[in-house]
């Protein structure tokens, strides 16, 4: 792909980005990472050891290749999310932080006050926010005015795999956003990660989707085909839907 898309001063051409959780091993993950072309890669913070002195996620990432992305995956308050950015900028020395304030355990949804609350702040210290949010129009918007710099609608609940349960919200959501969306959770193999760029999506993220598959790295490359080829069948414009057969070969026009 030749179009690239950018959030805050960084410019990508991939549009797939991946987690670094859940793989069997470290040699697996890297593995992985190669195979889906990704040049964004995402860490949990409160999971991974930051202490340079000490083996860790990070001793396997070539950072020359790939942006980290922080998250702040297991925060339950604004607070506990605000402080795990401010550990991220210190120890990875970046402002790009993706947003996660989830509302339970049990379906991890995000809370929306506390998502807002915590991207109010994290903008005003001069962090690029890239907040996971909810499949609602309202609160994308919200989270845009604020200064964010991308929104990031689930799919579906996250690790669920059950690809995007509300296309019509997502298609509301692009219609109005000027920042890029991102789907992220609940992509389960790559006809989901098609659908979201056939409708638009500027990319995805995801993370159990190929960690959790039983040959991960053949279903990074995968996703990585299906992302492309769901943003060129975006780009191509697909023909339009109809109740009847229309012939391939018409017989009007035809020369006696």
């Amino acid at each position: 792909m030749s179009d690239t898309f950018k959030v805050g001063k960084w410019e990508f051409t991939s549009r797939l980005m991946v987690g670094t959780g859940k793989y069997a091993s470290n040699e697996e993950m890297v593995a992985a990472l190669e195979a889906s072309g990704a040049e964004v890669v995402t860490v949990a913070v409160r999971r991974v050891e930051l202490d340079k002195t000490k083996e860790s996620l990070l001793d396997h990432i070539d950072l020359d290749k790939y942006t980290l992305l922080p998250n702040t995956a297991a925060c339950f308050t604004a607070d506990d999310a605000i402080r795990t950015c401010m550990l991220a900028r210190e120890a990875l020395e970046t402002d790009l932080v993706k947003l996660e304030v989830l509302g339970d355990e049990k379906t991890l949804f995000p809370d929306n006050e506390a998502t807002l609350e915590a991207a109010r702040f994290l903008v005003k210290e001069g962090f690029t926010v890239m907040p996971y949010t909810s499949d609602d129009p309202i609160m994308a918007r919200k989270l845009e005015d604020l200064g964010c710099a991308a929104v990031m609608p689930l799919a579906a609940p996250i690790g669920s795999g059950l690809g995007i349960r509300n296309p019509y919200n997502i298609k509301i959501i692009l219609e109005n956003a000027n920042v890029p969306v991102i789907v992220d959770a609940g992509v389960g193999t790559a006809s989901d990660a098609a659908v979201a760029m056939e409708l638009g999506c500027d990319g995805v993220l995801m993370n159990t989707g190929i960690a959790g598959a039983k040959d991960p790295v053949k279903m990074a490359r995968a996703m990585n085909l299906a992302v492309e080829a769901g943003r060129l069948a975006y780009h191509s414009g697909r023909i339009a839907k109809k109740l009847y057969a229309t012939a391939s070969s018409p017989l009007t026009g035809l020369i006696d």
